[in-house]
């Protein structure tokens, strides 16, 4: 891969010293000392969705290091047990990365489609300084790629994190009146929570959600599932169905 150049305006880097609680700003670089997680987005059933990566320093700065991730594509498992793909072609690398009042001015080596034009931007909005991106003589929200953003789109957590009871969800969602269904299942596969969710805003508006599940406990250490769906307005049969591994430990 080409070296990597990452220009950030002086007015930014002051700007960014105020933080916050995000994972991944422009402004950060990676420590010297241990790795920081990340979030990367392939395609799973055609539409964006995150996995988790740890970059590692030092110095390099973490928006940088998230986009190098997505360029490399899913592992072999992510392709095998979660159906990931990427559109991001073969060999692309990133010339230039310029971030300045909320816009990612980005030149790569190669054509994005619309689909790894959707990757690109929902990595590169992961982080709180990062509103739009601008490449190809256009400028890219999250919005811009509604149609490439799953109706129910969970960004935590991350398939196979390691969770606790009680777990919390975030995510977004356009969903019909704006409610969405969940189901929690045990290391054996049992149901031990469900309930439905109601998000900020839907029927063709995204908006956010925040939900915490009732306690619960495994029988053994293994895989269990946060199960997200919608129910059909015409017939109640479940829609947009995304079933995410998660890693649990018997306490």
């Amino acid at each position: 891969m080409k070296p990597i150049l990452l220009l950030v305006a002086a007015a930014l880097l002051v700007a960014g010293c105020g933080g916050g609680d995000d994972e991944a700003t422009s402004t950060q670089t990676t420590p010297a000392s241990h790795t920081v997680p990340v979030r990367v987005y392939f395609l799973r059933d055609g539409k964006v969705w995150p996995t988790a990566r740890e970059v590692e320093g030092p110095g390099v700065p973490i928006v940088t290091a998230a986009l190098e991730e997505l360029f490399l594509g899913p592992t072999a498992a992510e392709k095998s047990d979660l159906g990931f793909s990427t559109a991001i072609p073969d060999g692309i690398a990133l010339d230039r990365l310029e971030i300045e009042g909320g816009v990612a001015k980005l030149y790569v080596t190669d054509e994005l489609t619309d689909a790894s034009l959707a990757q690109t931007v929902y990595t590169l909005t992961q982080s709180s300084t990062v509103e739009a991106v601008e490449t190809q003589g256009g400028t890219y929200t999250r919005a811009d790629v509604e149609h490439l953003t799953p109706a129910i789109l969970v960004e935590s957590p991350l398939s196979f994190e390691e969770v606790s009871s009680s777990l919390r969800v975030t995510g977004t969602a356009n969903t019909f009146e704006a409610t969405f269904n969940y189901e929690l299942t045990d290391t054996d596969g049992r149901i031990v929570d469900e309930n439905f969710v109601t998000a900020t805003s839907g029927t063709g508006t995204r908006g956010t959600f925040d939900f915490t599940t009732a306690p619960f406990t495994v029988p053994f250490d293994g895989i269990g599932s946060l199960i997200v769906f919608e129910l059909s307005a015409k017939d109640g049969s479940r829609i947009n169905i995304v079933e995410i591994p998660l890693r649990m430990a018997k306490e």
